[in-house]
C-alpha cells in the first residue's frame, strides 16, 4: 500500500516529504554525535599524557595521586587514603588540579 502511494508521488513531492527526516539526522548528528566524538578524543589525549604525581579522578569516583604509570600494561598505580591501587590507564576520569584551577580563574 505504501509503496504504491510512493510511486504514484511525483518525485519533488517526495524530497519535500523527505527533507524533515533528513534535518532531523543533520540536527541529532551536530547536538549529540559530534560533540561525544570531541569528548572521546580529548579524554584518550588526556589519559596518554598524564604525568606521575599528578591528582586525579577515577570514573569510580577514587581520588588519589599518581605514583606509579606502567606503559606495558597500560596500568596505573594511584596512592589513596586507603593504599595503593593499580587501574587501568582508562579508567582515569580528570585530573584535580586542572579542574580546581580552571574552576578559580573563571
Amino acid at each position: 500500500m505504501f509503496t504504491t502511494i510512493f510511486l504514484q508521488a511525483s518525485s519533488q513531492e517526495s524530497l519535500m516529504n523527505m527533507l524533515p527526516f533528513v534535518a532531523m539526522i543533520a540536527v541529532f548528528y551536530f547536538l549529540i554525535i559530534r560533540p561525544q566524538m570531541r569528548r572521546q578524543k580529548k579524554e584518550k589525549q588526556f589519559q596518554t599524557e598524564i604525568k606521575k604525581g599528578a591528582k586525579v579522578v577515577t570514573t569510580s569516583g577514587i581520588h588519589g595521586k599518581i605514583a606509579e604509570i606502567n606503559d606495558t600494561d597500560n596500568t596505573v598505580t594511584i596512592e589513596t587514603g586507603a593504599g595503593k591501587i593499580k587501574f587501568e590507564r582508562s579508567a582515569i576520569s580528570m585530573e584535580m588540579s586542572k579542574k580546581y584551577t580552571t574552576e578559580t580563574k573563571k
